[in-house]
């Protein structure tokens, strides 16, 4: 069981943060630099759509993450509950300044407000990097690595 818990958690990470990560990377270039033939606002809300969507997947990632550790008897080891604050650092990046951010950008562009968002989410990739990092490093984990 802690095999298929570990690999739809991997899974779910790479499926949902990874295509998160990107697309909001991309789109502040959209907004910064409109076009005359509106592509790049269409870009910039095909981006930001991405970026919605997949927030709905990439609940799985936490809670999915939350019964591995449950199952390997690590919920208490430092390594994980850092892990988890970064986590849950990252998601309030991503729900209550990269998205709002967004849309904002979409309604009304600015270069400012684009650099604060390339900043922010510079930070959010940063945040899941070092995840990543302890997720595998793990530590001072007794469980091997």
């Amino acid at each position: 069981m802690t095999k298929l818990l570990l690999s739809v958690h991997v899974l779910a990470a790479i499926l949902a943060i990874g295509p998160i990560a990107v697309a909001a990377s991309m789109f502040p270039r959209y907004t910064r630099t409109p076009s005359e033939d509106g592509e790049g606002r269409q870009t910039a809300r095909v981006l930001h759509r991405i970026c919605r969507g997949y927030t709905l997947v990439g609940i799985a990632v936490p809670v999915f993450g939350v019964a591995t550790g449950a199952q390997l008897g690590v919920l208490t080891d430092a390594w994980l509950l850092v892990s988890i604050a970064l986590t849950a650092a990252a998601a309030a990046l991503l729900a209550l300044a990269i998205l709002p951010g967004q849309q904002r950008l979409l309604g009304r562009p600015e270069k400012a407000g684009a650099a604060r968002l390339a900043m922010v989410t510079g930070v959010f990739n940063l945040l899941w990097a070092v995840v990543v990092v302890l997720m595998i490093v793990r530590p001072g984990s007794t469980t091997g690595a």
